[in-house]
């Protein structure tokens, strides 16, 4: 036998024991896996359900064995039993169950976080009819079939399959017991039950393990709030409260199962999304309301504390300066006070920039040229429309929450940079050419009020620049700031 084939031969050998590492390992992964947590109390109830679903459907039997739920003896029933007279009650294997677990099943067990959850903005979040990203998924994007009477037949799949699953649907259950497959599945955090409650627990704390540390995980949240007109994901990724995260998560991830999560106790740096925004610190409990310590709104065309909506319809709530004392209570778990305080100044600052230089002026002229009838009634059929809503549902959230979780790259380039570029050569050149048209249709003195408040804007301190008005005592500064800049980095 040659050399040469000696080598082929023991190359062979090499990847045949290599293939076989591989395969057991995957193999004994696996069983690791499935096997039967030995923990779990399979109660005699149960034990039927456990049996049949371990054949039928072994994943959901595994993710159980593994809860929490299973160590203390919670089986199916104790969370799918129905009652007589449930609108989505049905017999199965001699037993009356619901398909739908709903925040109202949850709160036989966990009655506080059930009651926080529906208080918050999270449980509401099904209430998108009628807003522009509804327009958008059943119009623009999709289609809605209607019968002469204008009842919905078919949904826009564009919405189904998109905004619903995040923000919810509306559960229905058809004549025969079964849910409509336009509405199911569906664990949108803001879905419509059945039995009338809001909300699906499942949408952070994934069935049917119900685990906390896959719920206190970034992507948990980043199944919704991600992409580009609500980009926090990727923001706290940027930020070093992201990377500090992901540098120990191996460290962390052990420990986050455990029913205490405390900054600054159990962790020393990287907080996750729930940690800010729910968790429990030395002074405070945890919460399922995730809007308790927000103190400014970051969602709508312009920015406002987040008690004013309610405080205007007359609605006592937590007033915002509490829920920021709140917020700072648990920055100031890891974070020097006088730290945390300048942070405020520095967030308040951008939202301030955002909303008086950007959000108040574009909102105020787009407001007033669909007032004047220069603009049509049919939301999102001219240019105008499409532009003013990338400079705030886009860019413009995308400064904020940038500002508000400190990612700068967020903030400036894919945030303000943009909402200015937007503002300066989109909308204000595309709103003269709406201007232009109503003078040619007749509404001449409706155009010359528009124009008037829009000159009156861009001749203001914030955007004179444009006009070619800039101060000279600012010309003259920036001119001595370019000069040095040269000599510092002069080569």
């Amino acid at each position: 036998m040659s050399l040469d084939q000696k080598q082929k031969i023991i190359i062979a050998l090499a990847f045949f024991f290599l293939a076989a590492l591989t395969i057991v390992a995957w193999v004994e992964g696996g069983r690791r896996r499935v096997v039967k947590a030995p923990d779990a109390v399979v109660t005699s109830e149960n034990k039927d359900c456990v049996d049949c679903h371990r054949v039928k459907s072994p994943g959901i039997v595994g993710q159980w064995e593994i809860s929490t739920h299973a160590k203390s003896g919670i089986g199916c029933l104790q969370c799918h039993q129905a009652e007589k007279g449930d609108v989505d009650a049905y017999q199965h294997e001699g037993r009356l169950i619901a398909t739908v677990v709903s925040p109202k099943d949850c709160a036989q067990c966990h009655e506080r976080e059930a009651a926080e959850f529906q208080a918050s903005h999270h449980a509401s979040a099904g209430q998108i009819l009628g807003s522009l990203d509804n327009v958008l998924a059943e119009v623009v994007e999709g289609f809605v079939e209607f019968d002469a009477q204008g009842n919905k037949v078919k949904p826009s799949p564009a919405a189904v399959s998109g905004c619903l699953q995040c923000h919810g649907a509306e559960i229905k259950v058809l004549d025969n017991g079964k849910l409509d497959p336009a509405t199911w599945p569906n664990t949108g955090i803001g879905r419509l039950n059945p039995d009338g409650s809001r909300g699906s627990c499942s949408a952070c704390h994934l069935r049917h393990n119900f685990s906390r540390a896959q719920a206190r995980a970034p992507e948990n949240c980043g199944r919704c709030h991600l992409g580009p007109d609500h980009p926090q994901k990727e923001i706290y990724q940027e930020s070093k409260h992201g990377i500090a995260f992901e540098a120990n998560r191996a460290r962390f991830e052990p420990l986050m199962e455990a029913k205490e999560w405390i900054p600054g106790k159990d962790f020393e740096q990287g907080p996750t999304c729930s940690v800010c925004h729910m968790g429990a610190t030395k002074n405070l409990p945890v919460t399922h309301d995730v809007g308790e310590r927000i103190s400014w709104t970051l969602r709508p065309p312009v920015s406002e504390k987040i008690d004013a909506a309610a405080i205007k319809a007359g609605k006592r709530v937590k007033s915002w300066q509490q829920r920021r004392k709140d917020m700072q209570e648990v920055c100031s778990s890891c974070h020097a006070t006088e730290w945390v305080k300048n942070w405020y100044v520095q967030f308040d600052n951008a939202v301030n920039l955002y909303n008086e230089k950007f959000g108040k002026p574009a909102t105020e002229l787009f407001q007033m040229a669909r007032k004047e009838g220069l603009l049509t009634e049919i939301q999102f059929d001219e240019e105008l429309e499409f532009t003013y809503f990338y400079l705030w549902h886009h860019e413009g959230r995308r400064a904020r929450h940038g500002a508000a979780m400190m990612g700068p790259d967020y903030t400036q380039w894919h945030g303000f940079y943009e909402v200015a570029e937007r503002f300066y050569m989109e909308f204000v050149p595309q709103l003269r050419e709406v201007l232009a048209e109503g003078r040619r249709h007749g509404k001449a003195a409706a155009a010359a009020r528009i124009e008037a408040r829009l000159n009156q804007i861009l001749d203001s301190d914030m955007h004179k620049w444009f006009l070619g008005r800039m101060s000279p005592a600012e010309r003259a500064a920036r001119k001595k700031a370019a000069e040095e800049f040269k000599k510092r980095y002069a080569q």
